[in-house]
């Protein structure tokens, strides 16, 4: 090879593989962590659930919906957890599927915070980090019921609240995940301490940016020194005002998720996955910068949804290593097949998305049933 003669590197392609951390995908679509509400009251996988991811395992990765670590920070009636044995075996069967299947999959730890009520928690406190509530009213076990005004957490509840995170990352991959995903966005827990408008502590956990930041920094290092920071992602969805945690100040937004940044780059994480409109904007791709690791992007329900043409320019142009998608996935379990060869999809049926059974969640037929 002369001197002046270099190889130039080839565009990635959405169906190319790529690594996040020790995860390795061999494309770059990934399903996105959809609530499904298919657990019932024991909140542990079954038949179902295990049918429902292993028909998608052809994604890269799946990111699992989100589950709670305790019973306390159930968020929804019918999510799972991984609070128990029972539940963390339930879940290993459903990462046994999607693995036999050549899939890799990852669990999502979520606590729901003020997003709760004693009609969904078993009739536990509903904590957050300030006692504001959120408006509007959510479905419990004895229908709409409005949000509680939650407990302000104590110290010792937030040290409570990352041990039960940590023993849940543990539960999920000593049953075989190849990760978990870390919930910082959507206005749950995680969130709630981001944002000013919902943590207004005056501690060490409130007020500053780097303040604000500390509770999850703490959560998500003490994470990685449990199972490995090259099998851990997180979460975040900056700007997004889910469940009433507004963040309208970009210079504090730039600030507030800056340091956090800062402070977790160090430790080599698996991938950032970020939720926002312009996923290739300004602020996301700052927030890559500052993070320094693999991305990945979704524009959620505000964006516009996700399709084969978006996903093909975000990955051509750069803006990401990987993009998740949602209601294509959930209505398109054969959805690679389909974006790689150009094939018709099936429409999502959005008044089935939560429901008991299967109608809506396993039945969507594939290319060569359609």
């Amino acid at each position: 090879m002369s001197a002046n003669t270099s190889e130039v590197s080839p565009v990635p392609s959405l169906f190319s593989p790529v690594s996040l951390g020790k995860i390795e995908l061999a494309n770059r679509i990934v399903m996105a962590p959809m609530t499904r509400v298919r657990a019932g009251s024991s909140g542990i996988p079954g038949d179902l659930m295990v049918e429902y991811y292993r028909q998608r395992a052809s994604v890269g990765l799946i990111i699992a919906e989100g589950t709670y670590p305790d019973h306390a920070s159930q968020g929804y009636v019918g999510e799972p957890g991984i609070a128990t044995d029972e539940q963390a075996a339930g879940w290993q069967r459903v990462f046994e599927a999607v693995h036999a299947e050549g899939g890799s999959i990852v669990l999502q730890i979520m606590h729901a915070g003020r997003q709760t009520h004693p009609d969904i928690n078993g009739g536990r406190r509903v904590l957050a980090p300030s006692a504001i509530a959120r408006t509007g009213e959510t479905f419990t076990e004895k229908g709409e019921q409005p949000y509680p005004v939650p407990e302000a957490m104590t110290t010792a509840e937030i040290r409570a609240a990352l041990e039960d995170f940590v023993t849940a990352a543990r539960r999920a991959v000593e049953a075989g995940a190849d990760g978990v995903e870390i919930h910082g966005a959507n206005g749950y827990l995680l969130h709630q301490f981001l944002s000013p408008a919902v943590n207004q502590r005056t501690d060490g956990y409130g007020g500053s940016p780097h303040n604000r930041a500390r509770f999850v920094v703490e959560v998500v290092t003490a994470i990685a020194q449990a199972v490995g920071a090259e099998r851990v992602g997180l979460r975040i969805s900056p700007e997004v005002a889910f469940g009433d945690v507004f963040e309208t100040d970009r210079d504090d937004v730039l600030a507030t998720y800056g340091t956090l940044l800062d402070q977790l780059r160090p430790l080599g994480l698996a991938y950032l996955s970020v939720l926002h409109t312009e996923p290739g904007g300004d602020l996301v791709q700052e927030l890559r910068r500052r993070f320094d690791g693999k991305l990945i992007v979704n524009s959620g329900p505000f964006g516009g949804q996700i399709t084969r043409e978006r996903a093909l320019e975000l990955i051509e142009a750069g803006h990401a290593d990987a993009v998740a998608v949602g209601r294509a996935l959930i209505a398109n379990p054969d959805l690679v097949a389909r974006w790689q060869g150009g094939h018709p999809e099936n429409e999502p049926r959005p008044e089935l998305f939560y429901g008991p059974d299967a109608e809506g969640y396993t039945d969507y037929p594939f290319l060569e049933t359609a």
